[in-house]
């Protein structure tokens, strides 16, 4: 296989919400009370977008694609000082082409990575819930149903309540959705733990009936990070992928494995690293200390056979866990670009991750599983129903994407362009 023959399926993107996303897309008596984006808005001065009286988000946290690096960073943008593809879907994928890259599941921006800034806003549940069936709409009806192929639709649901939670699972599903996002750590974000069963266990039940992912993203357990008054964000974001072996292990401790074996959970942007050291101790202590009769999944099974059943962790860069893919299990790895945040690999990913994967020495069919068989099979996605696998290669993209300027531009030439086109309308 050469590097130009890999077909690039990324489980952990971003979307930066479009500020006219709810016009028109909510019931006539919640219109006028839509979340808002207001330029120039929120403590940071960059916009905002307020929802019930409330600051609910930044238009982009971290969306530096396409900046010099020197000016990247993890603080909010505003649109204009943005590359249009970060806001515009149909320019984002001319950016996926650019990258090589064939398919993308987006997590929200403003709508935090699990839609808990609409649920931590000053609550009329009725209003909220609305908003967050638009919100799901768009993600669906827009963004990947108007981009066939290129984009796994993800949804997210309204936290503060199992009964509502399931219902918009259930409509989402019947949309064709196959992926549902909630907060990794809930009790870190104030709601019940994964294994007080009463509040969750209707959540995964309706996911284990429809066959959906439940996806849990790096973020929603930074509370649990308790660092010295004189640390640096560096600390944050250092440390925050090991948070992901916290969440696995609430679910593998909880029962919640025991009750729901099907269920299927993926780990977004935590990396794999943790992965085999986890196994190994969760392992061991089940044989070893036999006095507390560790059971993580049905009868019979260690961690390391749930790990295989029922997850599925993705990376951007890891060039050592690469070299113990067959530890961490080859069916229960993927690939991840993160754009546009400073993390993500764009427009470079190929090169990266052919790099990586060549100096692990993975087989043929071994990249495969790694770049897009795993997350199809994981998601229920077939990347070459609407586009061809001769199209949908690094190559092929590419190939019909040297028109697209992948060339750093400072935000200050980003904000001069926006005004000049805004000027111009």
């Amino acid at each position: 296989m050469r590097m130009e023959d890999m077909v690039l399926v990324s489980i952990d993107d971003h979307i930066v919400e479009p500020p006219d996303l709810f016009e028109g897309r909510l019931p006539a008596k919640h219109q006028a009370d839509a979340p808002k984006y207001v330029p120039g808005g929120g403590a940071a001065g960059t916009g905002a977008w307020l929802f019930q009286g409330e600051e609910t988000g930044y238009a982009g946290l971290g969306s530096v694609a396409g900046w010099p690096q020197k000016e990247w960073g993890i603080d909010p943008v505003g649109y204009e000082e943005m590359r249009p593809g970060v806001y515009d879907v149909a320019q984002r994928v001319r950016d996926m082409d650019a990258n090589g890259q064939q398919t993308a599941l987006c997590f929200p921006t403003f709508a935090g990575f699990n839609g808990m800034s609409f649920t931590n806003s000053s609550m009329d549940e009725d209003l909220t819930t609305a908003v967050i069936s638009a919100y799901n709409d768009w993600h669906i009806d827009e963004v990947a149903g108007e981009h066939p192929g290129r984009f796994l639709p993800l949804s997210i649901v309204p936290t503060y309540d199992p009964r509502a939670m399931v219902a918009e699972i259930e409509r989402v599903a019947r949309k064709g959705v196959t992926a549902i996002s909630l907060p990794e750590t809930p009790y870190g974000v104030g709601l019940p733990a994964f294994g007080e069963g009463e509040y969750w266990d209707p959540v995964f039940q309706a996911l284990c009936d429809n066959d959906m992912t439940l996806c849990l993203h790096i973020g929603g357990a930074f509370r649990l990070l308790q660092r010295p008054a004189t640390a640096d964000v560096d600390d944050l974001v250092l440390l925050v992928s090991q948070l992901s072996a916290v969440a696995t292990t609430d679910l593998m401790l909880s029962g919640t494995l025991k009750r729901f074996p099907d269920l299927k959970v993926a780990m977004s942007e935590g990396g794999i690293g943790w992965v085999g050291f986890m196994l190994d101790r969760m392992d061991r202590y089940q044989t070893n200390q036999t006095w507390a009769d560790l059971q993580v999944g049905e009868p019979g099974m260690t961690p390391t056979d749930v790990w295989r059943k029922n997850f599925l962790a993705c990376f951007i860069t890891d060039p050592t866990a690469l070299l113990t893919r067959h530890r961490i299990g080859i069916e229960n790895i993927a690939w991840e670009c993160d754009y546009p945040h400073s993390d993500s690999t764009w427009p470079r990913s190929p090169e990266m991750l052919w790099d990586e994967l060549t100096k692990a020495e993975c087989t043929d069919e071994e990249v495969n599983a790694i770049t897009f068989e795993n997350a199809a099979r994981f998601f229920r996605f077939d990347p070459f129903q609407a586009v061809p696998r001769e199209q949908a290669t690094v190559g092929a993209l590419r190939a019909r994407a040297t028109d697209v300027d992948v060339s750093a531009v400072s935000r200050v030439e980003y904000r001069r362009r926006w005004e000049a086109a805004h000027a111009a309308v």
